[in-house]
């Protein structure tokens, strides 16, 4: 619902500049612990991305994203590379996430320091300010954190496509691999996600 942050964690990307992520498990495993910390480097931006947008908080996801590198490491003899590395690093941080808010005792107040000048380019935004809708006069900042509040009301499992799929550029067949769900499941959860959150979002202008 806001703009795609990070692209696509294709380790093919990545390869153009350095080893593959195929051959950094593989190192990490034997050992060496300079390879693993090119992963933690790789991918911190975008693990933390995905759960500072499923928590809107900064320390719970700073938190987070060391718990997940954490587990990682520990499990990572374990890994045996039937899925890629970044599939497997993301299910570990959905399901960390997830848990914590489960647990999580009592609703903390949203933390909105992160102001995201690129929503412009989002396409739900352009659609909901275009002219004729309701939220076409609404202030850039306002419309932020009526979003951020919009996607902390979703469920768990509607909330963590829409952060993968519409922040962080995520294609529904890897979402899926993730979260070890159908392709169709994906794509209808994300639809019914984003209509709730339309829906939200109009209602907050009535």
């Amino acid at each position: 619902m806001v703009s795609n942050l990070n692209s696509k964690p294709e380790e093919a990307s990545e390869e153009e500049s350095g080893p593959s992520d195929s051959e950094l498990v593989l190192k990490s495993q034997q050992g060496d612990v300079r390879a693993f910390d090119e992963l933690v480097e790789r991918y911190h931006g975008k693990i933390y991305g995905l759960t500072y947008n499923m928590t809107s908080n900064r320390e719970d996801a700073e938190d987070l994203t060391q718990e997940v590198f954490m587990k990682a490491f520990e499990a990572l003899p374990r890994f045996q590379g039937k899925s890629s590395f970044y599939t497997w690093i993301y299910r570990i941080a959905v399901n960390k996430t997830i848990n914590y808010r489960k647990k999580r005792n009592r609703k903390r107040a949203l933390s909105l320091d992160q102001f995201d000048q690129d929503i412009k380019t989002d396409d739900v935004y352009h659609e909901l300010t275009t002219k004729g809708s309701p939220l076409r006069n609404i202030s850039l900042s306002e419309l932020q954190e009526k979003l951020n509040e919009a996607l902390q009301h979703l469920s768990e499992k509607h909330r963590t496509v829409v952060v993968m799929h519409d922040m962080q550029g995520i294609p529904h067949d890897d979402i899926a691999k993730v979260v070890g769900a159908s392709v169709g499941t994906v794509r209808s959860r994300l639809f019914y996600a984003r209509r709730q959150m339309q829906t939200e979002l109009t209602e907050f202008m009535k």
